[in-house]
């Protein structure tokens, strides 16, 4: 496509542009093909303007820069550079979003559970649909390796363009604040919004919890056809007073439109009843009764009815690292679990609690160069929710282990602080938590769920599972 055409539209000097001829995009100068056109994108740490002459060596045919370069090719001046790719990405990949229905999930906590239970009800209903998270993405039923929660919006009209091609009607895609605010998910024809919960995290690159807000609410400022809403959550009500369209759900709020009620939770799943029927869950607690709410409006909005929603939610595939239990046959129950915010580690703890009459051990920490307003916050709130909490390192980064770690402890009350202890190696601290579980016991192991590395200080990640390390650790105590 020609540079003038591509542009058009989107700059205001679209058709002074040249007729370059543009075969692909980039934001990697290592990506750049012969024929690209190069975004200069300034980022957090290095920016692109500086590797625009390493880019045009490899061939790229343009760039987009918000300063002039001078390296002998056409220069797209724009006031912010990542305002532009998102529009231009769509434009070259023939504007795939509108020939998909997008279901979009945001929100501090749940979004992962939320768009796995929502793409299984879609696939039930006859929907072949696409996945875009976290954990996986899914693309034409293919599982491909996640990145970030959320792709650069270059990468991500790449995958909405094979979803498309593949033959997928529909993309469940979990939306970082991140995104929003770094307009990755611009450009995008959403069909529902789902907003889970709002608390406490990603502060570091927010600053407030009103800007994290004001990001989360880009999504819903977007205009989909429907919007679905918790309003057990304080920012949930405030979004849907502003929006009063969106579908209220909840487990207590007497606003709630789609409210459930008579709950029971067990170590396998939770049943509940909702809208005149009964319902039940592969996954124990009641945040995941809200998540599961969540999945069924949105399902709903896109045409799939109750009876397969009710015949798919139990057999539901439940997202990795999400109160994913660890069985070796012991008799005491493992939990492994992504839960890394305040109100994650609150809700996983409690929903812990209902599986049983005996100890709950805990096992978690906090990550490096991440909002540190939190950690005081995870230490208090889990040293009270366990019977015997075990602080170590989540993932450090660049920071001191044991700095963060007393972040965490500077939190706990004088009175649970004789029931907590620090073990900064983790593999050591999963080990004495499965050491010391009786039966009966509930021993979680919060904070990194399905992830597979440990990231520590100069870009270094070893290679780490929770799970694999809870495994390991029973078949010692097996032994």
């Amino acid at each position: 496509m020609e540079l003038c055409a591509l542009f058009r539209g989107i700059v205001p000097a679209a058709a002074e542009l040249s007729a370059t001829e543009i075969v692909a995009l980039a934001y990697d100068d290592r990506r750049v093909a012969p024929g690209s056109l190069f975004f200069c994108v300034p980022g957090f740490d290095r920016d692109g303007h500086d590797f625009a002459a390493q880019a045009v060596e490899r061939g790229a045919a343009a760039l987009v820069v918000e300063r002039q370069l001078g390296l002998g090719v056409p220069e797209v001046l724009v006031p912010e550079v990542r305002a532009v790719m998102a529009p231009v990405a769509a434009r070259l990949s023939g504007d795939p979003t509108a020939r998909l229905q997008l279901i979009g999930v945001t929100g501090t906590n749940g979004k992962t559970t939320t768009s796995f239970l929502t793409r299984a009800l879609l696939e039930a209903g006859g929907i072949p649909s696409g996945l875009l998270g976290t954990v996986d993405q899914i693309v034409g039923g293919q599982r491909i390796a996640a990145e970030r929660t959320t792709p650069e919006a270059i990468d991500l009209q790449e995958l909405f363009a094979q979803m498309d091609a593949a033959g997928d009607r529909a993309c469940v895609m979990e939306v970082s604040s991140h995104a929003l605010a770094l307009h990755r998910a611009d450009a995008i024809h959403w069909d529902v919004a789902v907003f889970t919960n709002l608390t406490q995290d990603h502060l570091d690159f927010h600053e407030t919890l009103e800007h994290y807000f004001q990001a989360k609410r880009l999504l819903f400022a977007a205009g989909p056809r429907q919007m679905i809403v918790n309003v057990d959550d304080a920012h949930g009500r405030r979004l849907a007073q502003e929006f009063p369209q969106a579908l209220r759900v909840g487990l207590y709020s007497d606003d709630a439109q789609l409210r459930a009620s008579a709950v029971e939770t067990h170590p396998s799943g939770a049943r509940f009843s909702a809208d005149g029927r009964d319902w039940a869950i592969p996954l124990p607690g009641a945040f995941n009764v809200l998540n599961a709410l969540c999945a069924i409006a949105a399902a709903r909005a896109i045409g799939v009815d109750d009876e397969a929603i009710a015949g798919a939610l139990p057999q539901a595939a439940v997202a990795p690292g999400r109160f994913e239990p660890v069985d070796a046959g012991q008799d005491f129950t493992v939990i492994v679990d992504y839960a890394h915010t305040p109100d994650s580690l609150e809700n996983v703890l409690r929903a812990a609690r209902e599986l049983t009459a005996a100890r709950v051990i805990a096992v978690f920490g906090c990550g490096g160069d991440r909002d540190r307003g939190k950690r005081p916050l995870m230490g208090e709130i889990g040293a009270r929710e366990a019977d015997l909490a075990i602080i170590t390192s989540d993932n450090p980064r660049s920071e001191d282990p044991e700095a963060i770690i007393a972040e965490v402890v500077a939190g706990i009350a004088t009175q649970d602080a004789q029931r907590t202890s620090v073990i900064t190696d983790r593999e050591h601290a999963i080990r004495e938590a499965v050491a010391l579980a009786r039966p009966g016991d509930v021993v979680v192991i919060a904070g990194k769920g399905h992830e597979q590395g440990q990231e520590f200080a100069g870009g270094v990640t070893v290679p780490f599972d929770d799970r694999s390390v809870a495994r390991a650790a029973l078949a010692g105590a097996s032994d």
